[in-house]
């Protein structure tokens, strides 16, 4: 499911073709005002047993704004983008706990080899171990659960796509893949994903941080701040 909206960091007049016609604007002052639209979309999930799971490390603070505002828990969903070699942005594939996701295509253009994909995931395996540890230590129960899955956008759809593969493993109930901008192309395969909401489907898409005003990297420490409190308490 995609819901088109405006935002109000938009200049006016530029907000339609900032979203397909060639034009680029920035959509979003940054990852909270993100999270505060994205939640506008997902507000029949307010007070239900869904847990929202941010993907780290920006996708943690559109979530924090997502839980705060539908009063529901967050917790992480840790996820390792494999990066070209030669172009360390572009996503291959991804890997979370007990899921490795390959795009063969990307392999192939890039002229991936087996050893050098090899290389990626052993130097990836041990980050994404790292961050396991240090955010999703003592998090909840996802079993028969609603997991609304949140990130501060799409481009490959790898890392999401990852994400959801192993909270399905995990045993959610049901799984919602919500993200403030993507590809206006772009669906997420179902299964495993149940539900997608993407308010800026965008049609000449180049990177999610096009699209934002501030994008500056999210450092570990906020991560983990954002995890620790009980955004279901605050106003």
């Amino acid at each position: 499911m995609h819901a088109n909206s405006g935002s109000t960091e938009c200049i006016p007049g530029e907000r339609r073709r900032g979203r397909g016609y060639g034009v680029r604007v920035t959509i979003f002052a940054d990852r909270m005002d993100a999270g505060r639209e994205l939640a506008a979309f997902l507000e029949g999930h307010r007070g239900s047993d869904a847990i929202v799971f941010g993907i780290p490390r920006g996708g943690v603070v559109v979530a924090a704004e997502v839980a705060r505002l539908l009063e529901l828990p967050l917790a992480a969903a840790v996820v390792r983008k494999l990066g070209a070699p030669s172009h360390e942005e572009y996503a291959i594939g991804a890997i979370a706990d007990g899921v490795k996701i390959v795009h063969s295509d990307a392999v192939r253009q890039g002229s991936v080899t087996p050893e050098q994909l090899a290389s990626v995931e052993e130097t990836e395996r041990i980050e994404l171990e790292r961050r396991i540890r240090l955010f999703a230590a003592g998090a909840p129960s996802v079993i028969g659960a609603t997991a609304i899955v949140v990130d501060d956008g799409v481009a490959t759809g790898a890392t999401a796509m990852a994400a959801c593969q192993a909270l399905r493993v995990q045993g959610a109930g049901r799984i919602v893949l919500a993200v403030p901008v993507s590809p206006a192309v772009w669906r997420p395969d179902s299964p495993p994903v149940d539900e997608f909401v993407c308010p800026h489907p965008i049609r000449d898409f180049w990177a999610v941080g096009q699209f934002y005003t501030d994008f500056t990297q999210t450092p570990d420490g906020e991560v983990t701040r954002l995890l620790s409190r009980d955004l279901r308490a605050e106003e």
